[in-house]
Protein backbone atom coordinates (compact mmCIF):
# COMPACT_ATOMS: atom_id res chain seq x y z
CA UNK A 1 0.00 0.00 0.00
CA UNK A 2 1.37 3.14 -0.40
CA UNK A 3 2.08 5.93 2.48
CA UNK A 4 2.38 9.02 0.78
CA UNK A 5 -0.79 10.65 2.30
CA UNK A 6 -0.23 9.12 5.40
CA UNK A 7 -0.09 12.34 7.10
CA UNK A 8 -3.19 14.25 7.12
CA UNK A 9 -2.72 18.08 7.40
CA UNK A 10 -4.70 20.75 8.05
CA UNK A 11 -6.36 22.17 5.23
CA UNK A 12 -4.75 25.60 6.31
CA UNK A 13 -1.70 24.08 6.31
CA UNK A 14 -2.15 22.00 3.28
CA UNK A 15 -2.48 25.44 1.58
CA UNK A 16 0.39 26.99 2.89
CA UNK A 17 4.00 27.22 1.21
CA UNK A 18 7.16 26.02 2.82
CA UNK A 19 8.86 29.02 2.50
CA UNK A 20 11.27 30.79 5.04
CA UNK A 21 10.24 34.35 5.27
CA UNK A 22 14.35 35.39 4.96
CA UNK A 23 17.49 33.06 3.43
CA UNK A 24 19.84 33.32 6.15
CA UNK A 25 23.46 34.66 5.09
CA UNK A 26 24.80 30.76 6.07
CA UNK A 27 22.77 29.41 3.15
CA UNK A 28 23.56 31.71 0.77
CA UNK A 29 27.57 31.25 2.11
CA UNK A 30 26.80 27.31 1.55
CA UNK A 31 25.52 27.88 -1.94
CA UNK A 32 28.46 30.89 -2.96
CA UNK A 33 31.32 28.19 -1.81
CA UNK A 34 32.35 30.65 0.46
CA UNK A 35 32.21 32.94 3.51
CA UNK A 36 31.10 36.88 3.57
CA UNK A 37 33.70 39.88 3.82
CA UNK A 38 31.19 41.69 5.23
CA UNK A 39 27.99 40.38 7.07
CA UNK A 40 25.67 43.54 6.57
CA UNK A 41 22.28 42.21 5.51
CA UNK A 42 20.60 41.17 8.60
CA UNK A 43 20.30 44.15 10.55
CA UNK A 44 22.84 42.18 13.36
CA UNK A 45 24.46 44.69 16.06
CA UNK A 46 28.02 43.34 14.68
CA UNK A 47 29.53 45.95 17.47
CA UNK A 48 28.26 43.05 19.75
CA UNK A 49 26.97 42.90 23.52
CA UNK A 50 28.14 44.02 26.45
CA UNK A 51 31.15 41.89 27.55
CA UNK A 52 29.46 41.83 31.09
CA UNK A 53 26.08 40.29 28.90
CA UNK A 54 29.24 37.74 27.18
CA UNK A 55 30.20 36.84 31.11
CA UNK A 56 27.03 36.22 32.39
CA UNK A 57 26.06 33.53 29.42
CA UNK A 58 29.22 31.62 29.73
CA UNK A 59 28.53 31.90 33.78
CA UNK A 60 24.99 30.49 33.22
CA UNK A 61 26.36 27.81 30.21
CA UNK A 62 27.31 25.52 33.57
CA UNK A 63 23.85 25.85 34.98
CA UNK A 64 22.40 25.00 31.36
CA UNK A 65 21.28 21.68 32.94
CA UNK A 66 18.42 23.19 34.36
CA UNK A 67 15.43 24.74 32.87
CA UNK A 68 14.89 28.24 32.74
CA UNK A 69 12.51 30.37 35.03
CA UNK A 70 9.32 29.90 33.07
CA UNK A 71 8.23 33.24 34.49
CA UNK A 72 11.69 35.52 33.66
CA UNK A 73 11.17 36.92 36.77
CA UNK A 74 14.66 38.41 37.65
CA UNK A 75 14.59 39.71 33.95
CA UNK A 76 10.67 41.27 34.26
CA UNK A 77 11.66 42.35 37.27
CA UNK A 78 14.68 44.58 35.81
CA UNK A 79 12.65 45.49 32.50
CA UNK A 80 10.09 46.83 34.96
CA UNK A 81 12.40 49.25 36.74
CA UNK A 82 13.78 50.28 33.28
CA UNK A 83 10.18 50.92 31.90
CA UNK A 84 8.95 52.26 35.25
CA UNK A 85 6.11 49.96 35.24
CA UNK A 86 4.71 46.77 37.30
CA UNK A 87 5.91 42.99 36.28
CA UNK A 88 2.02 42.31 35.61
CA UNK A 89 2.12 44.95 32.47
CA UNK A 90 5.11 42.25 30.52
CA UNK A 91 5.63 39.11 28.53
CA UNK A 92 9.68 37.94 27.69
CA UNK A 93 9.98 35.33 24.53
CA UNK A 94 11.74 34.38 22.23
CA UNK A 95 12.31 38.17 20.50
CA UNK A 96 9.77 39.90 18.72
CA UNK A 97 9.36 36.68 16.36
CA UNK A 98 8.33 34.42 18.60
CA UNK A 99 5.59 37.09 20.27
CA UNK A 100 4.36 37.90 17.39
CA UNK A 101 3.48 34.27 16.87
CA UNK A 102 1.87 34.10 20.35
CA UNK A 103 0.09 37.35 19.99
CA UNK A 104 -1.31 36.45 16.36
CA UNK A 105 -2.65 32.56 18.03
CA UNK A 106 -4.63 34.83 20.98
CA UNK A 107 -6.33 37.07 18.07
CA UNK A 108 -6.17 35.45 14.93
CA UNK A 109 -9.03 33.31 13.50
CA UNK A 110 -9.34 32.07 9.92
CA UNK A 111 -11.36 35.06 7.89
CA UNK A 112 -10.12 38.22 10.65
CA UNK A 113 -8.46 41.08 9.49
CA UNK A 114 -5.23 42.18 10.02
CA UNK A 115 -3.53 45.68 8.44
CA UNK A 116 -0.45 46.23 7.83
CA UNK A 117 2.11 47.98 5.15
CA UNK A 118 2.61 46.51 1.96
CA UNK A 119 6.46 45.80 2.11
CA UNK A 120 6.86 45.65 5.92
CA UNK A 121 8.52 42.85 8.38
CA UNK A 122 7.39 39.95 6.31
CA UNK A 123 7.65 37.20 9.78
CA UNK A 124 4.76 39.58 11.18
CA UNK A 125 2.79 38.58 7.49
CA UNK A 126 3.91 34.63 7.96
CA UNK A 127 2.46 34.27 11.57
CA UNK A 128 -0.89 35.76 10.70
CA UNK A 129 -0.97 33.15 7.22
CA UNK A 130 -0.05 30.62 10.00
CA UNK A 131 -3.12 30.98 11.53
CA UNK A 132 -5.64 31.71 8.63
CA UNK A 133 -5.85 35.66 9.13
CA UNK A 134 -6.48 37.57 6.35
CA UNK A 135 -3.90 40.32 5.60
CA UNK A 136 -4.77 43.72 4.52
CA UNK A 137 -1.97 46.24 2.45
CA UNK A 138 -1.80 49.47 2.43
CA UNK A 139 1.25 51.30 0.64
CA UNK A 140 4.39 53.42 2.58
CA UNK A 141 3.77 56.92 1.68
CA UNK A 142 7.64 58.89 1.29
CA UNK A 143 9.05 55.58 2.37
CA UNK A 144 7.24 55.95 5.50
CA UNK A 145 4.56 52.97 7.23
CA UNK A 146 1.22 55.52 7.12
CA UNK A 147 -0.35 54.94 10.70
CA UNK A 148 -3.47 57.14 9.63
CA UNK A 149 -3.87 55.07 6.57
CA UNK A 150 -3.43 51.62 8.55
CA UNK A 151 -5.86 52.43 11.17
CA UNK A 152 -8.48 53.97 8.20
CA UNK A 153 -8.14 50.55 6.68
CA UNK A 154 -8.47 48.60 10.19
CA UNK A 155 -11.69 50.59 10.52
CA UNK A 156 -13.37 50.25 6.49
CA UNK A 157 -12.46 45.96 7.16
CA UNK A 158 -13.03 45.63 11.21
CA UNK A 159 -9.83 44.55 11.80
CA UNK A 160 -8.46 42.88 14.65
CA UNK A 161 -5.11 44.25 14.82
CA UNK A 162 -2.72 46.60 12.92
CA UNK A 163 1.05 46.21 12.63
CA UNK A 164 2.96 49.59 12.97
CA UNK A 165 6.66 49.52 13.11
CA UNK A 166 8.61 52.50 14.48
CA UNK A 167 11.02 53.05 13.35
CA UNK A 168 10.81 51.11 10.27
CA UNK A 169 12.02 48.01 8.55
CA UNK A 170 12.88 47.90 5.72
CA UNK A 171 13.42 51.58 5.32
CA UNK A 172 14.81 53.29 8.30
CA UNK A 173 12.13 55.95 8.67
CA UNK A 174 10.11 56.90 12.04
CA UNK A 175 7.08 58.99 13.47
CA UNK A 176 7.45 61.22 16.18
CA UNK A 177 5.56 59.35 18.93
CA UNK A 178 3.50 62.17 19.58
CA UNK A 179 1.53 61.63 16.80
CA UNK A 180 1.46 57.92 17.09
CA UNK A 181 -0.38 59.11 20.67
CA UNK A 182 -3.10 61.30 18.42
CA UNK A 183 -3.80 58.71 16.26
CA UNK A 184 -4.60 56.35 18.90
CA UNK A 185 -8.24 58.61 18.95
CA UNK A 186 -9.00 57.17 15.63
CA UNK A 187 -8.34 53.42 16.12
CA UNK A 188 -11.81 51.40 15.99
CA UNK A 189 -13.20 49.85 19.22
CA UNK A 190 -11.47 46.27 19.50
CA UNK A 191 -8.83 46.61 17.47
CA UNK A 192 -5.24 46.49 18.92
CA UNK A 193 -2.30 48.43 17.57
CA UNK A 194 0.84 46.31 17.34
CA UNK A 195 3.94 48.77 17.77
CA UNK A 196 6.88 46.85 17.14
CA UNK A 197 9.90 49.42 18.49
CA UNK A 198 12.71 46.99 17.63
CA UNK A 199 14.88 49.25 16.85
CA UNK A 200 13.66 51.98 19.31
CA UNK A 201 17.29 52.58 21.14
CA UNK A 202 18.75 53.65 18.47
CA UNK A 203 15.74 56.68 17.13
CA UNK A 204 15.67 60.18 18.79
CA UNK A 205 13.77 60.98 21.77
CA UNK A 206 11.01 61.62 19.89
CA UNK A 207 10.37 58.79 18.10
CA UNK A 208 8.78 56.94 21.01
CA UNK A 209 5.37 57.92 22.32
CA UNK A 210 4.12 58.53 26.01
CA UNK A 211 1.06 55.87 25.95
CA UNK A 212 0.16 54.62 29.61
CA UNK A 213 0.87 50.97 29.85
CA UNK A 214 -2.31 50.30 30.82
CA UNK A 215 -4.13 51.53 27.10
CA UNK A 216 -5.90 48.52 26.26
CA UNK A 217 -5.56 49.67 23.09
CA UNK A 218 -1.56 49.14 22.57
CA UNK A 219 1.01 46.41 23.17
CA UNK A 220 4.42 47.45 22.47
CA UNK A 221 7.45 44.78 21.54
CA UNK A 222 11.03 45.56 21.64
CA UNK A 223 14.06 43.01 21.74
CA UNK A 224 17.57 42.19 23.08
CA UNK A 225 18.78 41.60 19.15
CA UNK A 226 19.28 45.29 18.01
CA UNK A 227 20.78 47.55 19.99
CA UNK A 228 21.75 45.43 22.93
CA UNK A 229 24.22 43.10 20.63
CA UNK A 230 22.20 39.63 21.20
CA UNK A 231 20.51 38.78 18.02
CA UNK A 232 21.26 34.92 18.30
CA UNK A 233 20.43 34.80 21.84
CA UNK A 234 16.58 35.41 21.28
CA UNK A 235 15.35 37.83 23.89
CA UNK A 236 12.27 39.96 23.18
CA UNK A 237 9.97 41.32 25.48
CA UNK A 238 6.67 42.45 25.03
CA UNK A 239 4.63 45.23 27.02
CA UNK A 240 0.73 46.58 27.54
CA UNK A 241 -1.91 46.30 29.74
CA UNK A 242 -2.03 43.64 32.79
CA UNK A 243 -5.28 41.69 31.29
CA UNK A 244 -3.67 41.48 27.56
CA UNK A 245 -0.25 40.51 29.38
CA UNK A 246 -1.54 37.56 31.43
CA UNK A 247 -3.17 35.94 28.14
CA UNK A 248 0.07 35.28 26.94
CA UNK A 249 0.27 32.44 29.69
CA UNK A 250 -2.19 31.08 27.59
CA UNK A 251 -0.79 29.62 24.96
CA UNK A 252 3.22 30.32 25.33
CA UNK A 253 5.51 27.70 25.62
CA UNK A 254 6.77 28.62 29.06
CA UNK A 255 10.20 26.87 28.76
CA UNK A 256 11.08 28.65 25.30
CA UNK A 257 13.51 30.59 26.90
CA UNK A 258 16.81 30.10 27.18
CA UNK A 259 18.46 30.09 30.73
CA UNK A 260 22.03 31.65 29.58
CA UNK A 261 20.21 33.96 27.48
CA UNK A 262 17.96 35.18 30.00
CA UNK A 263 21.12 35.67 32.00
CA UNK A 264 22.67 37.25 28.85
CA UNK A 265 19.71 40.05 28.27
CA UNK A 266 19.58 40.83 32.70
CA UNK A 267 23.22 42.03 32.27
CA UNK A 268 23.27 43.62 29.33
CA UNK A 269 20.29 45.90 30.18
CA UNK A 270 21.93 46.74 33.03
CA UNK A 271 24.75 48.02 30.78
CA UNK A 272 23.37 51.55 29.64
CA UNK A 273 26.80 52.48 29.02
CA UNK A 274 27.95 50.03 26.57
CA UNK A 275 24.68 50.66 24.90
CA UNK A 276 25.30 54.57 24.57
CA UNK A 277 29.08 53.07 23.44
CA UNK A 278 27.00 50.95 20.60
CA UNK A 279 24.64 53.59 19.62
CA UNK A 280 27.02 56.23 18.87
CA UNK A 281 28.87 53.60 17.02
CA UNK A 282 25.86 53.03 14.69
CA UNK A 283 25.69 56.82 13.95
CA UNK A 284 29.02 56.94 12.74
CA UNK A 285 28.60 54.05 10.63
CA UNK A 286 25.41 55.60 9.53
CA UNK A 287 27.19 58.78 8.02
CA UNK A 288 29.88 56.13 6.60
CA UNK A 289 27.46 54.30 4.98
CA UNK A 290 25.87 57.79 3.42
CA UNK A 291 29.65 59.05 2.26
CA UNK A 292 30.05 55.78 0.57
CA UNK A 293 26.36 55.99 -1.01
CA UNK A 294 27.13 59.83 -2.26
CA UNK A 295 30.66 59.08 -3.18
CA UNK A 296 29.07 56.35 -5.88
CA UNK A 297 26.56 58.57 -6.98
CA UNK A 298 23.20 57.07 -4.74
CA UNK A 299 21.64 59.03 -1.95
CA UNK A 300 21.01 57.40 1.23
CA UNK A 301 17.47 57.80 3.31
CA UNK A 302 17.73 59.27 6.52
CA UNK A 303 17.32 56.06 9.28
CA UNK A 304 16.80 55.90 13.21
CA UNK A 305 17.89 52.64 13.04
CA UNK A 306 21.06 50.42 12.57
CA UNK A 307 21.16 49.97 9.02
CA UNK A 308 20.60 52.43 6.28
CA UNK A 309 18.40 51.79 2.70
CA UNK A 310 20.01 53.24 -0.14
CA UNK A 311 18.47 54.36 -3.07
CA UNK A 312 20.01 53.03 -6.22
CA UNK A 313 18.36 55.83 -8.57
CA UNK A 314 16.24 52.66 -10.94
CA UNK A 315 13.99 50.09 -10.79
CA UNK A 316 13.68 47.16 -8.37
CA UNK A 317 15.27 45.11 -11.28
CA UNK A 318 18.15 47.51 -10.96
CA UNK A 319 18.60 47.52 -7.13
CA UNK A 320 17.90 43.44 -7.21
CA UNK A 321 21.08 43.43 -9.89
CA UNK A 322 23.31 45.36 -7.61
CA UNK A 323 22.24 42.80 -4.20
CA UNK A 324 23.45 39.74 -6.60
CA UNK A 325 26.59 41.74 -7.74
CA UNK A 326 27.69 42.56 -4.02
CA UNK A 327 26.91 38.76 -3.07
CA UNK A 328 29.19 37.69 -5.84
CA UNK A 329 31.80 40.08 -4.56
CA UNK A 330 31.57 38.72 -0.66
CA UNK A 331 28.95 41.62 0.44
CA UNK A 332 25.72 40.53 2.41
CA UNK A 333 23.39 43.08 1.96
CA UNK A 334 19.43 42.95 2.05
CA UNK A 335 16.47 44.87 0.33
CA UNK A 336 12.96 45.63 0.25
CA UNK A 337 10.90 43.78 -1.53
CA UNK A 338 8.11 46.10 -2.93
CA UNK A 339 7.86 48.97 -5.28
CA UNK A 340 8.66 51.88 -5.12
CA UNK A 341 10.79 51.14 -2.22
CA UNK A 342 12.64 47.76 -4.09
CA UNK A 343 14.76 50.73 -5.96
CA UNK A 344 16.47 50.63 -2.76
CA UNK A 345 19.16 48.09 -0.95
CA UNK A 346 19.36 48.25 2.88
CA UNK A 347 23.00 47.93 4.29
CA UNK A 348 23.07 47.34 8.44
CA UNK A 349 25.62 49.62 10.00
CA UNK A 350 29.14 47.58 10.32
CA UNK A 351 32.49 48.11 11.93
CA UNK A 352 35.22 50.06 9.80
CA UNK A 353 36.55 47.57 8.11
CA UNK A 354 33.20 46.08 7.13
CA UNK A 355 32.42 49.47 5.35
CA UNK A 356 35.87 49.65 4.10
CA UNK A 357 35.03 46.26 2.23
CA UNK A 358 31.57 47.32 1.02
CA UNK A 359 33.47 50.78 -0.56
CA UNK A 360 35.65 48.63 -2.11
CA UNK A 361 33.27 46.28 -3.56
CA UNK A 362 30.48 48.63 -4.45
CA UNK A 363 31.59 50.56 -7.99
CA UNK A 364 32.41 47.72 -9.43
CA UNK A 365 29.06 46.08 -8.58
CA UNK A 366 27.69 49.15 -9.92
CA UNK A 367 29.49 48.85 -13.22
CA UNK A 368 28.57 45.34 -13.08
CA UNK A 369 24.72 45.58 -12.15
CA UNK A 370 24.07 48.61 -15.16
CA UNK A 371 26.19 46.31 -17.92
Amino acid sequence: MSHTSHTRYTALASGLPASVPFVGPEAQERARGAAFDARLGANENVFGPSPHAIAAMQEAAQDIWMYADPESYDLRAALAAHLGCAMEHIVVGEGIDGLLGYLVRLLIEAGDKVVTSSGAYPTFNYHVAGFGGALEMVPYRDDAEDLPALIARAGEVGAKLVYFANPDNPMGSYTRGADITAALSDLPDGCLLLLDEAYAEFAPKDAVPDIAIDDPRVIRMRTFSKAYGMAGARVGYAFGAAELIRSFEKIRNHFGMNRAAQAGALAALADQDWLAQTCAKVAAARAEIGAIAHNNGLSALPSATNFVAVDCGATGDFARKVLGELTTRGIFVRMPFVAPQDRCIRISCGRPEDLAALAAALPAALAAARA
